[in-house]
């Protein structure tokens, strides 16, 4: 006697099911200029900077003389002003004294030595 199958044959085997293509990458032309692009920014922008900031600092040769006085005793700011450039509005030149010497008051201690403003200095 023959055997009489009805249906498919059932498999007890597990079933697996993997994969037959990995994802891959890929990078357009377009995508690695976006990407140099990217890299190379901050280099060109510190570059740039650089080259904006870096004519700041100049050396000088040798040192420069300052012109100095020396404070009298009953002299005043005004006077001493009037005396170091009498051709110039006395105001200014007592602007400019304070702000060279960068005094917080007007008072001056007999000694006292002031630089003399180099727009003033013979």
């Amino acid at each position: 006697m023959s055997a009489i199958t009805y249906g498919p044959a059932v498999s007890t085997a597990p079933v697996v099911l993997t994969r037959l293509h990995p994802t891959r990458l890929r990078v357009t032309r377009r995508g690695r200029a976006v990407i140099a692009l990217l890299v190379s920014l901050p280099l060109v922008i510190a570059l740039v900077s650089m080259a904006l900031n870096g004519g700041g600092a100049t050396a000088t040769s040798g040192a420069t003389a300052v012109e100095t006085i020396t404070v009298e005793a009953g002299e005043s700011l005004w006077s001493v002003a009037a005396a170091i450039a009498p051709e110039a509005a006395t105001a200014d030149v007592v602007a400019d004294l304070i702000a060279v010497n960068e005094l917080s008051s007007a008072e001056l201690i007999p000694g006292q030595v002031l630089i003399v403003p180099s727009r003033f200095a013979d």
